[in-house]
């Protein structure tokens, strides 16, 4: 049965090249656009190298600390020392780090002035990343214990400062300060705000130790759970903790709020409310992110169901004829919408290498410092998943309506 469905569907889409060319250009459009928005999406949120446990990282990313008396409050990134004495001693967590927000520098070589991008973390941050190391290895905690002026830089820097050579071992001035390189990892991409860098040195190298009492700060955490079912453990405890909090400026501010959270939940925080620090904004973000797929795709959608009409009602005899011999709706339904997946999946083919092509000319451009977008497993389900249900969703409609008509009606030549 399947069979004969799949030669009449290949039968009908060759009768009518016109109808098959425009519905086959909107399924492809539809679909190239989503998938490269999922394969960007995925390049932010999913787990890629270095970031390849993001079931169990959760990160402090932003910190309100307020007067709730007075009315004022300052809402950014963290102080040291809040993170240094609260977060870092989380008993729930695996392994805390500390990074500071990374910042453009210059460093020059022959004169000719780089600008890069630095951060300084401390020695956990390297075993909590899984960076793939092209030379050397990371830094330790005891280089950051030390102070000791050490770097790890990633390929693009060696082949600026390097000219492409082993790094290992020579010196680079970066920010006014020398730098002996230990390690050299893989481009980092933009998009892994949290892993991405330039330049990578030990916290205690900053010019002055004034951030270990600054009221406030330019530093993140990063907290890695034991495994992904003791993250509620670790944002529990963190609220927990938050009202036995000293602040050093108890006249000033007299309460801190904060959150550990996803990167996707930050970012759901950040669109949805400036106020609030605690609470979960993945729903709501994941919500509007479905809608806004859902309204690019109905379009298009209703396009291709008026199509289908056209379609169905060129073949009203063939309906009747059908019909009169005995066959049910049930298995007319069943042929259409076999005609309409098979169209659909045509169409998923086209955009499948269309997204290929399109996410290779993106990595070529450099428009995401970093970036090498790929098309993976994830990315070719979803594509495959939204396809099928473009399919069903755009020719179950068509095909229930044309199962309803009388054969003697359809044989007249009766419209939907």
């Amino acid at each position: 049965m399947l069979k004969n469905y799949l030669k009449i569907a290949l039968k009908v889409l060759l009768r009518r090249k016109f109808f098959t060319f425009i519905s086959l250009f909107a399924i492809s459009f539809t679909l190239v656009v989503l998938m490269v928005a999922t394969a960007m999406f995925d390049h932010a949120f999913g787990p890629l190298v270095p970031e390849i446990k993001t079931d169990r990282m959760l990160g402090i990313y932003t910190v309100r600390i307020e007067n709730s008396e007075k009315g004022f409050a300052r809402t950014g990134p963290s102080p040291y020392w809040f993170l240094d004495r609260y977060v870092r001693t989380l008993t729930s967590a695996e392994d805390v780090s500390i990074y500071s927000m990374q910042r453009s520098v210059n460093a020059f070589k022959n004169g000719v002035k780089n600008s890069l991008f630095l951060k300084r973390t401390d020695g956990q941050f390297w075993k909590i990343f899984d960076f793939e190391f092209i030379e050397g290895g990371p830094f330790t905690a005891q280089d950051e214990k030390e102070a000791n002026m050490v770097a790890v830089i990633n390929a693009a820097t060696r082949q600026a400062l390097f000219d492409g050579q082993p790094a290992v071992g020579k010196t680079m001035e970066v920010d006014g300060q020398s730098f002996r390189v230990i390690g050299v990892v893989e481009n980092v991409p933009i998009f892994r705000v949290t892993s991405f860098a330039d330049v990578w040195v030990p916290l205690s190298t900053a010019k002055s130790n004034a951030y270990l009492r600054d009221q406030s700060g330019n530093f993140l955490a990063i907290i890695l759970a034991k495994n992904s079912a003791d993250v509620p453990k670790i944002k529990e405890e963190l609220q927990g903790l938050l009202p036995t909090v000293e602040i050093p400026s108890p006249t000033e501010f007299n309460r801190v709020i904060t959150a550990a959270e996803t990167l996707f939940e930050a970012v759901g925080r950040g669109l949805f409310t400036q106020d609030r620090i605690a609470g979960d904004y993945s729903a709501p973000l994941f919500i509007l992110l479905l809608v806004l797929m859902l309204l690019f795709m109905l379009l298009p959608t209703i396009n291709l169901i008026n199509i289908n009409v056209s379609r169905i009602m060129e073949r009203a005899a063939e309906i009747g004829v059908r019909k009169a011999f005995g066959a049910s709706s049930w298995r007319l339904v069943g042929q259409f919408v076999v005609e309409n997946l098979v169209l659909t999946l045509v169409g998923g083919a086209i955009a499948f290498a269309g997204a290929l092509l399109i996410l290779q000319m993106l990595t070529n451009s450099g428009l995401v410092q970093y970036a090498v977008f790929e098309m993976n497993y994830r990315i070719f389900f979803y594509g495959l998943a939204v396809a099928i249900v473009f399919g069903l969703f755009s020719g179950v409609y068509p095909a229930w309506k044309m199962s309803r008509l009388h054969p003697v009606e359809a044989l007249r030549g009766k419209s939907l």
